[in-house]
């Protein structure tokens, strides 16, 4: 298991209970948020809630952000619309990448899921570097956006 894993797996038992119980989802957001931000140390670590047919900005860590972004826009919007995880290595070779910050240079975005299966937030998280996000990154966010949804 190499450090990133190992991280991670402590991330993950960390974020289980800090929200154990909590029913607020912007509370929950607003630490797993932090507790990522802080443990991973990556650029931008956030969510954006899935409200009146587009994304809308949610609890983040990092620099100012994008409020609004559609439906099937950016990496964001086509997580949503795909319904599934994406990494981008180089979101200079995303077609139609949203450029919040032009420090960006690497990024994931997880689903979040209701309980009826609908999209209802997105875990973006973005990194100042080329190709920072992996499989690793993608099965721990994806069990940590799990533990949200419950």
């Amino acid at each position: 298991m190499n450090n990133k894993e190992e991280k991670y797996r402590l991330l993950t038992k960390q974020i289980s209970a800090l929200i154990e119980g909590e029913t607020d989802a912007i509370a929950v957001m607003s630490n797993v948020s932090a507790a990522i931000h802080e443990e991973m140390g990556f650029f931008w670590t956030g969510f954006y809630r899935v409200k009146e047919g587009e994304l809308v900005l949610g609890p983040f860590q990092g620099p100012v952000a994008c409020m609004h972004i559609g439906y099937g826009r950016g990496v964001c919007g086509t997580a949503w619309k795909q319904q599934e995880s994406i990494v981008v290595p180089d979101v200079e070779q995303f077609p139609g990448h949203i450029a919040c910050s032009s420090l960006s240079r690497s990024e994931i975005v997880v689903p979040v899921f209701s309980q009826d299966g609908s999209v209802r937030a997105v875990l973006d998280i973005d990194s100042k570097e080329l190709a920072t996000f992996d499989n690793i990154d993608r099965q721990y966010l994806e069990e940590i956006c799990k533990l949200i949804s419950r």
